[in-house]
């Protein structure tokens, strides 16, 4: 069993739900009520991401670096 450090996002939108996706898979994202049940939500989403890209004998691509930066404007 591979074990696979991946970068989370969760965004807030006008609504109230939260946005959560991994910027490393693309096209893996998904949305809950709660920052919880989106996290939880998309956890499942990147396995079964995984899985199936393992399945296919597709590449997984691994993050290399990753930083959060402020920008002032």
């Amino acid at each position: 069993m591979k074990k696979y450090d991946l970068t989370i996002v969760i965004d807030k939108d006008e609504d109230g739900k939260y946005l959560a996706l991994c910027p490393s898979l693309q096209g893996c994202y998904t949305e809950g009520d709660t920052q919880e049940e989106a996290m939880e939500l998309l956890n499942d989403a990147i396995k079964l991401h995984i899985q199936d890209r393992l399945d296919n004998n597709e590449p997984v691509y691994e993050e290399v670096f990753s930083k959060k930066i402020s920008i002032a404007i």
